[in-house]
């Protein structure tokens, strides 16, 4: 809903269900997906602190083992933190909130394809990138 300009949420909508097509989700998209999904989930990196002054700086990507239908799901890791390769064997789907790179060989090699170009989108954000073994997330 748009209201003087501004697009509107009640508390308990999803962002990324407004119709908006992208691949980069906010941090809020994140955010509402880490406290509403039942996948089983595991932190690395920093904390998520959008409020943190140094956030503009920061990635949060979750990858997932298991994709079915249009959900992304199983065992999940969220990193969230700055310019780093992530190990991320058996990963078949992702969601990040600036754009990162992901690779089927291992230590960010190729080959490898952008999160921004997506070929196969998700719900809620979500890409499937099946064969994925590292995650190159580089600095804002």
């Amino acid at each position: 809903m748009v209201v003087g300009g501004v697009i509107a949420r009640d508390s308990d909508s999803n962002p990324a269900d407004e119709g908006i097509p992208t691949f980069i989700v906010s941090d809020e998209e994140m955010a509402y997906w880490i406290a509403h999904t039942d996948a089983q989930l595991t932190f690395i990196g920093d904390s998520i602190n959008p409020l943190s002054s140094r956030s503009a700086l920061t990635t949060t990507v979750t990858y997932c083992s298991t994709r079915i239908d249009n959900v992304c799901g199983g065992a999940c890791t969220v990193y969230t933190g700055g310019a780093t390769c992530l190990n991320a064997p058996n990963t078949n789907c992702l969601a990040a909130t600036n754009n990162v790179g992901f690779c089927s060989g291992t230590g960010c090699g190729g080959p490898c394809n952008q999160l921004s170009s997506c070929g196969t989108p998700l719900g809620n954000g979500y890409c499937y990138t099946p064969d994925t073994n590292s995650i190159a997330v580089t600095n804002v």
